[in-house]
């Protein structure tokens, strides 16, 4: 079953897409695999404090999307193809790309500011682990 016991809420972000998140970087990372369960949907509002039709969109969505299955009566469940857990990755690196982007532009950091501030952090965070 995929854990969301430790799945901070993030202010400023909608709670659906916080949950889709957490399940396709889990994908991305490999602690979420195939056939996978998922919480039903009112232990997880439950869990997380929240109308259980936010937990609801965010289910849809991710079926929508093809990444989960969902029976009547039944867990819904991680269902990825092969080339599934490529595509998320993907798709993540580009909207956190564009997210961080569009956040430096805002505060007016050119391109090669921020280019010098990825590469300084990526290597504290190197140093670190």
């Amino acid at each position: 079953m995929i854990s969301f016991e430790c799945f901070p809420l993030e202010e400023g972000i909608p709670i659906y897409l916080q949950i889709i998140r957490h399940v396709k970087r889990g994908i991305v990372a490999g602690i979420v695999r195939d056939g996978d369960e998922l919480p039903s949907r009112r232990v997880l509002s439950a869990r997380l404090g929240v109308n259980p039709n936010t937990v609801q969109k965010a289910y849809r969505l991710l079926e929508e999307e093809g990444v989960i299955t969902s029976h009547a009566g039944a867990k819904s469940a991680v269902s990825l193809d092969a080339g599934a857990a490529g595509r998320i990755r993907a798709q993540l690196l580009e909207q956190e790309g564009l997210h961080t982007v569009r956040s430096l532009r805002q505060m007016g950091v050119g391109r090669e500011e921020a280019l010098a501030l990825i590469g300084r952090l990526w290597e504290e965070k190197e140093a670190d682990e």
